[in-house]
């Protein structure tokens, strides 16, 4: 199964990624687990855009076009899909810094399970309030980040303190990703764009 790895890695993290440093998938496997898992954020937040509308603060819910809500949801897809095969890049370039020499297949592993709590957390937008979806999302940036410290030392083969370090290191590019996704979502909405409301 493609997603056989979700339930261990929320029921018994360490267990489930010995098994999957023991097993090593393809990285076609690898690849299909984030493209199926990254459409769960896209998908609810175009349809909770659509059909239920944002609650920000006081007032009316604000509701997005079918077209400009495809248009972003199309974007916020290949934006997490370029995210993840970026950190893992990242991940296979400073490994070799902490002593551990992993195929870039390992590293795409270790980005794309991480990451799937954080992409899990888009389920919460079918309920759209603004506070909620932060909360939530709060908690899966926290269950995504022990993720990586605890699967780190199992994966690369490193010992905990230095993998402590190196978790330490891909955390800090995944922010900094995050930043550059933020950066540029912000320059295409200035250039005209952005998405339509309806009224």
């Amino acid at each position: 199964m493609i997603l056989n790895h979700l339930w261990g890695l929320y029921a018994h993290p360490k267990e489930e990624w010995h098994t999957i440093d023991n097993r090593h998938e393809s990285l076609k496997y690898s690849l299909t687990h984030i493209l199926l898992v990254s459409l769960i954020p896209s998908v609810c937040a175009y349809f909770s855009a659509v059909n239920i509308g944002w609650s920000i603060g006081v007032g009316e819910p604000i509701r997005l076009t079918s077209e400009s809500a495809s248009m972003l949801a199309v974007a916020m897809y290949v934006a997490l899909i370029a995210g993840v095969f970026a950190l893992a890049y990242l991940a296979h370039w400073m490994a070799h810094t902490f002593g551990s020499e992993p195929t870039y297949t390992q590293t795409l592993e270790l980005a794309s399970y991480t990451s799937t709590p954080l992409f899990m957390v888009g389920i919460a937008s079918l309920y759209p309030e603004l506070w909620f979806v932060m909360l939530v999302g709060l908690a899966g940036l926290s269950y995504s980040v022990y993720l990586l410290y605890v699967g780190v030392p199992i994966l690369m083969h490193i010992p905990e303190e230095r993998g402590f370090i190196y978790a330490s290191s891909v955390v800090t590019c995944g922010l900094i990703l995050l930043v550059c996704i933020l950066t540029a979502t912000a320059i295409l909405w200035s250039s005209g764009f952005a998405p339509m409301f309806t009224h």
